[in-house]
């Protein structure tokens, strides 16, 4: 092995949380999660580690419930990662008449901006580009008065109305004849993977057990009640039973194949629908702010993203993999053709870094645009012992999570308290706004740049001191990565050490966005990131050769669907690609 696999990594003793939580997700607490998940009676068994899992575990585990929490794949592996990247209260579901889903969602964000989450909730000022003379000024102002009205708009400046020339000086990249004024108003960004992978640690840390790749196979039944889970490791195959007092089925697009396991009808549907953004260099796009442009379907994004912009999204049926959408030539000429309508300089295809596509969890309604469909939640009980949650945002994935653990606590057999999640930061917020003052001091620690500190503090909060001081024996590791320097060597080792990253396109495309971020698309740095991680995943030669093959073929599978026509082409194209986990098609049958 090369002497990046050669090094001694000093362990980072994990610090007792509440309840034996752990603060690490690491390979020692994936064997002991293994152990206690075959060995324990818990309260509460959640399938699913997207946001709305995580949200469940750690709502049940900060009322005192004894939680498990299992995930087939990695955290945020679906929808979780491929969103738009904002928490927001949906401003165009005004127009749809549901105040009651946009104030619940702008309640989120001020709360996740202020309190839960503020070192990955930051606010974005948006340029609303006006066309039509008029009536579309006083509409739109009252809409967004509307809105920051129902947010409280507490931590973001309220609506600001531009003339055409002060709206072409914050947005100069737009065509002069493509607006006649402009409205600045006020959302967030949020790096969505990064923060899932966070709340699932935070429930972690109040004691849940939380575990990945560890895909639920079977339901365990007592006459007509579940009574836990049989699960099966992605990595090994080993298999074991979870017992559980209530099973909360929170999987997103995966639900009604989880409901099928109870032999029971469900009470919903899901229906998905796909949204594709592709990602552009910040220089291609001259603004300050984002701007929200109407199409004639929905609303398309332009989103600042460190050195990128976020231009999307899409939304079609998908009827094909759930696990893999794969985006489409068509779908990304849509995309370029739309915002094109509005650049003084067009968008083309050499242009883009970054392609992602994901699955929306809607409720399946009546309507035949999934545009149109309510993004409400729903609740339901479709069979004694097993609670489902589908459907909603991700912003109101906080107050899914306590519904679930409401309509969960009927089959606890002790009292469940109310939920307190309002009032519980996520790990690293903390202490997150006196290390932002202190940038200088703690760059001088680490010999790093303030600018490269600030990095760190927006994704890893205060625990920045616990990833920079995994280099204390290598001071190589506090060096960029070679071919992705926006980011450090230490950040992968402390991935694999502390945020249970397992294989390379857990590291590469959710715990950094390498893989949207590049144009190689993390190809030239996966060998690099093998080798720093090799040491506490214990790969061998053979295993970094096969992790970087496979690697490999992931994204070369979905840069050639996305030359595809249509969705069946590219499908079959990305679906044709190795899987690093080994997960199974058909349910284990119970003995």
């Amino acid at each position: 092995m090369s002497e990046a696999g050669e090094r001694t990594i000093r362990p980072v003793d994990p610090i007792p949380g509440p309840g034996n939580g752990q603060t690490l997700l690491g390979p020692h607490q994936r064997a002991t999660a293994w152990q206690r998940l075959g060995s324990e009676q818990f309260d509460v068994v959640v399938i699913g580690g997207g946001v709305v899992g995580a949200g469940a575990a750690l709502d049940a585990a900060t009322r005192g419930l004894k939680v498990a929490l299992v995930e087939a794949r990695d955290f945020a592996s679906g929808t979780s990662s491929r969103s738009s990247k904002m928490f927001h209260g949906g401003l165009r579901y005004l127009e749809q008449l549901e105040f009651g889903l946009v104030r619940e969602a702008l309640h989120e964000r001020e709360l996740s901006l202020t309190t839960l989450a503020p070192h990955l909730v930051k606010p974005l000022p948006f340029l609303f580009p006006l066309t039509k003379r008029l009536w579309e000024r006083p509409y739109v102002a009252a809409g967004i008065f509307l809105y920051d009205q129902l947010g409280g708009a507490k931590s973001v400046p309220a609506q600001k109305h531009l003339f055409k020339a002060g709206a072409l000086r914050l947005a100069p990249g737009l065509k002069r004849s493509s607006l006649i004024g402009g409205i600045r108003y006020y959302d967030t960004v949020v790096d969505d993977a990064r923060h899932t992978m966070t709340v699932a640690r935070t429930a972690a840390h109040y004691g849940a057990v939380v575990r990945t790749s560890t895909q639920v196979v079977a339901l365990l039944r007592e006459g007509d009640r579940v009574t836990g889970v049989r699960v099966r490791d992605s990595e090994d195959g080993a298999v074991t039973d979870v017992k559980g007092h209530v099973v909360v089925n929170a999987t997103g697009v995966w639900t009604d194949e989880i409901q099928a396991l109870s032999k029971q009808r469900g009470r919903f549907r899901v229906r998905a629908s796909k949204g594709v953004h592709i990602v552009v260099p910040r220089d291609r796009v001259v603004s300050e702010v984002a701007i929200i442009l109407r199409t004639e379907k929905s609303v398309l994004f332009v989103i600042p993203w460190g050195t990128h912009w976020i231009i999307g999204t899409t939304d079609t049926d998908w009827n094909l993999d759930l696990a893999h959408p794969a985006a489409t030539k068509a779908d990304i000429d849509y995309i370029l053709k739309t915002v094109n309508t509005v650049l003084a300089t067009p968008l083309t295809h050499d242009d883009i870094d970054g392609v992602y596509a994901g699955l929306r969890p809607l409720l399946a309604g009546e309507s035949e645009s999934t545009s149109k469909l309510s993004r409400e939640h729903a609740v339901a009980v479709p069979a004694p012992g097993l609670v489902a949650i589908a459907g909603g945002k991700y912003t109101t994935y906080r107050v899914m999570g306590e519904d679930a653990i409401d309509a969960a606590a009927e089959f606890v057999p002790t009292r469940v308290a109310p939920s307190i999640t309002e009032k519980v930061p996520l790990m690293g917020a903390d202490g997150y706004f006196a290390l932002v003052n202190q940038t200088q001091h703690v760059g001088k620690h680490y010999g790093l740049h303030p600018y490269r500190v600030r990095h760190l503090l927006d994704r890893y909060g205060s625990q920045i001191g616990e990833v920079l001081d995994m280099a204390e024996a290598d001071p190589e590791l506090l060096t960029p990565i070679t071919d992705a320097p926006v980011y450090l060597k230490v950040e992968a080792l402390y991935a694999v050490a502390a945020e249970g990253a397992l294989h390379l396109e857990d590291i590469l495309a959710r715990r950094m966005r390498i893989s949207i971020e590049y144009p190689h698309r993390g190809v030239d740095c996966a060998h690099e990131v093998a080798e720093i991680v090799a040491p506490v995943l214990g790969w061998s030669a053979t295993d970094i050769d096969r992790e970087v093959d496979t690697y490999l073929a992931r994204v070369e599978a979905e840069v050639m669907s996305q030359s595809q026509a249509d969705d069946e082409s590219a499908d079959a194209l990305r679906a044709a690609a190795p899987e690093a986990r080994a997960e199974i098609l058909e349910p284990v049958p119970l003995k």
